[in-house]
């Protein structure tokens, strides 16, 4: 979801604005040449930033029903304080947790940690949105109607086979640096999982849970954290029962200028949108025939065009263009001249320009209304304006409200916001001859890894057919190059959801996604019992056909 909102959130009071006296001094430069209005305000940051060193917790009981079962249980906010190798306190790290109630420390139950990506997202969309039992009740495609919202019990919480563990990253949410450590020292792709697997350890530690089957859940961003942290946890000592990628994104490397591999990975995403707004011609009966189609196309005589460069025929040139059209919805002479590459802005605007509409980003079953119908790319995405104030405030109350947690801290929605945003992107991934060092990450190489040195280790990429902001076909080629042999493939598995990037806002692809995930934690906790490792496929499932 995105790392940067357009609505204000604060969760405490405003801080009172400075003395008149303060005020009439504001021009007068003190020794360090800054005013006194400029000391008051970092002051007032500083203030803001303070985070406890001391643990925090508030404990909330309740219950939820699933499946004609009740399940009662306690529901925890809080904070974990990661220190370095020497002890020293680090940061504090919040979090949201739903256990069971009536189980013991120490328990083989499952516990699953969940998180958002951005980088620079806290998560409170997966903590209200998904499995956790409380959630708000959402209706798709539309934009969720001002409060009172929805909120209340969910029927497909994932409470029944798992603990949860929701938790926010330094910097996000209530989560901040300690003493002297700066923004940079969380802000990068490997200092960010170093963080998070000291707060999965430590949680682990304080809470008993060592024995317990354990899973990660990362959404965007967060699944490209998971590829690092999978590994990186194995390195520590605490081997993974699986790990749910939800909407991935875990090799930036093909996001630069001039790589073709954007335009094939966007294709079949662009040919599910066309498909849903009824602007494919010859258009097939279901969506999964559709993206079918746009696969083959992709890996075929489109991928052969954009090879070519600009060295392409004319004939082969209004071949591809054409049969381009047929899949995207998009005139073969828009397409022409846009050289056979369609960035996503201008798709997103070119679709239903003839109705003046454009279409959402993070789902492009969405449309939104531009002031200027003759733009070049959408003026704001429908999809995050939808649903943002609904998730912000419904989070806002059940935090306060129903947990009945305090602190002076303001919530963070992104850490961009804050001062001294800049994020690291160099990444160490293991097992490469001559260093592992990259400049744009991609750690499905670290999770490929973790896959090889654990056998038990199952993966389960979810992805939604109209998520434009992590395109599926693109999590296949990622997650397709990471050159498992046939036993590590059997344990990567591949569903798919008539959903955008938030798939769980579509209440039909929650249940759908709450049935797949049931079958698939019983099958990673039964393999982890076994005496054997499981017995390979004889094909990869990561070839799974789309449902």
């Amino acid at each position: 979801m995105p790392s940067k909102l357009l609505i204000p959130f604060l969760l405490s009071s405003v801080i009172a604005a400075p003395s008149f006296a303060q005020e009439a001094k504001s021009d007068a430069k003190p020794a360090n040449g800054k005013t006194h209005s400029e000391i008051a305000k970092q002051d007032a940051e500083a203030a803001w930033a303070l985070a406890p060193i001391e643990e925090q917790e508030v404990k909330h009981r309740d219950a939820v029903t699933v499946g004609g079962r009740r399940l009662p249980y306690t529901a925890s906010a809080g904070t974990l304080t990661i220190r370095d190798i020497e002890g020293k306190p680090t940061a504090s790290v919040f979090y949201t947790a739903y256990t069971l109630d009536g189980v013991k420390p120490g328990s083989k139950r499952p516990v699953t940690f969940f998180y958002n990506g951005g980088p620079g997202s806290p998560s409170f969309w997966l903590r209200m949105g998904s499995f956790a039992p409380i959630r708000i009740r959402t209706t798709n495609p539309e934009f969720i109607r001002p409060a009172p919202y929805d909120v209340g019990p969910n029927p497909d919480t994932l409470l029944d086979k798992t603990d949860m563990v929701f938790i926010d990253a330094v910097g996000t949410g209530y989560s901040r640096p300690l003493g002297d450590m700066k923004p940079s020292d969380f802000y990068g792709t490997d200092e960010d999982a170093d963080a998070f697997a000291k707060a999965i350890l430590r949680y682990a530690t304080k809470y008993s849970r060592w024995t317990s089957p354990k899973f990660l859940f990362g959404e965007s961003y967060g699944t490209l954290r998971s590829g690092a942290l999978a590994y990186q946890l194995q390195e520590r000592g605490m081997a993974l029962n699986g790990v749910v990628l939800l909407s991935s994104i875990m090799n930036y490397g093909y996001r630069q200028p001039g790589l073709d591999q954007v335009y094939l990975n966007y294709l079949p995403s662009y040919a599910a949108t066309a498909w849903y707004h009824n602007r494919m011609p010859n258009r097939p009966a279901d969506v999964a025939t559709a993206v079918a189609q746009a696969r083959s196309f992709a890996t075929g005589p489109y991928m052969v065009a954009l090879a070519k460069g600009q060295s392409i025929s004319d004939a082969e040139r209004n071949a591809v263009a054409n049969q381009m059209s047929q899949l995207i919805g998009i005139s073969p002479d828009f397409i022409k001249r846009a050289n056979l590459r369609i960035d996503l802005p201008r798709f997103q605007k070119e679709l239903l320009r003839g109705q003046a509409r454009t279409i959402g980003r993070f789902d492009s079953r969405y449309t939104g209304i531009d002031t200027d119908a003759a733009g070049e790319r959408p003026e704001t995405d429908a999809s995050s304006d939808a649903i943002s104030g609904a998730y912000i405030a419904s989070f806002t109350d059940y935090l306060t409200s129903t947990l009945g947690y305090k602190t002076e801290l303001p919530y963070r929605l992104s850490a961009r916001d804050a001062a001294g945003w800049s994020w690291n992107w160099k990444h160490e991934a293991p097992g490469r001859s001559g260093g592992g060092g990259q400049n744009n990450p991609n750690t499905a190489i670290d999770l490929a890894a973790a896959m090889r040195a654990n056998p038990y280790l199952k993966v389960l990429s979810m992805n939604g057919y109209y998520d434009m902001a992590t395109p599926f076909f693109g999590t296949e080629n990622d997650l397709g190059h990471m050159m498992l042999e046939r036993p590590q493939q059997a344990n990567l598995r591949f569903t798919y959801y008539p959903a955008g990037h938030m798939t769980y806002v579509n209440p039909d692809a929650l249940h759908r996604m709450k049935a797949d995930l049931a079958g698939w934690y019983d099958e990673a906790v039964s393999d982890a019992r076994s005496a054997t490792p499981p017995v390979p496929a004889t094909t990869s499932t990561g070839g799974d056909t789309p449902n």
